[in-house]
């Protein structure tokens, strides 16, 4: 892998991206708008205050998993992939490339979904306004390379949308959302013990409540960094210079 190389396919891409006015616009207000939906929604009852934190874990990560699959995708389909390829560059440096772009785009995402939810819509944060928006920042990232893995085995727009069911909807259900993940039948616990997107709820709730210290919130944004670099291990493994 080249450095250069990877911050060129990554300053491509955030190129696109900055003349793509509908692309910027899913990114960085259709998750706010989301957030202060479900704030407005439950104005007159304390029930923001206690799924807002997993709120700003789930908007991001869908639209960040939707965007990064698509574009990947698209590229892939109209034969960009297969002329970069083509040239000295490698899968590696490609799929950090991408990483890189849409990691960046993760964290102005981030930043405005947390301070729209904080100082607009008022969610109660007793913990450390830098420590939630770290972890906001390492959720979206985790969509972008889960999005990027997702890409590599779809053939169409489609079909992107068909992974949802396989790689998101389980992680909302069972990451404590609709029910506390202690609250969950052995089995089903367990099983959301393994899902990235449980540990970035726990941790933004953690910090949220200032229910834990640090070192509980470093330990979950660890898990979900693993989870970061298998996703980019796997999606540059497994990328197709275009599809069938």
């Amino acid at each position: 892998m080249n450095p250069r190389r990877t911050l060129a396919t990554a300053g491509r891409v955030l190129s696109q991206v900055r003349h793509d006015p509908r692309t910027i616009g899913l990114l960085l207000v259709v998750p706010s708008v989301l957030i202060g939906l479900m704030a407005w929604m439950f104005s007159d009852t304390p029930v923001f205050d206690t799924i807002g934190p997993a709120l700003i874990a789930l908007f991001p990560f869908i639209v960040m998993f939707l965007v990064t699959s698509i574009t990947t995708l698209r590229e892939r389909r109209t034969g960009t992939l297969e002329r970069l390829l083509s040239m000295p560059l490698g899968r590696g440096d490609l799929i950090l490339g991408y990483t890189l772009a849409f990691g960046l785009l993760a964290v102005v995402q981030s930043a405005v979904a947390v301070a729209f939810a904080v100082w607009v819509c008022g969610l109660e944060i007793a913990g450390s306004i830098w420590l939630l928006l770290a972890v906001a920042v390492a959720d979206a990232v985790l969509g972008t390379t889960l999005g990027l893995l997702a890409s590599a085995f779809a053939r169409t727009e489609f079909q992107v949308v068909q992974f949802m069911p396989l790689l998101v909807f389980p992680q909302i259900l069972l990451g404590g959302l609709f029910l506390p993940r202690d609250q969950l039948p052995n089995v089903l616990r367990v099983i959301s013990d393994w899902l990235p997107l449980s540990h970035a709820i726990d941790a933004l709730q953690a910090v949220a409540a200032a229910s834990e210290d640090s070192a509980y919130v470093v330990g979950e944004l660890l898990i979900i960094g693993a989870w970061i670099v298998g996703a980019v291990i796997l999606g540059s493994v497994t990328l197709r210079r275009r599809t069938p």
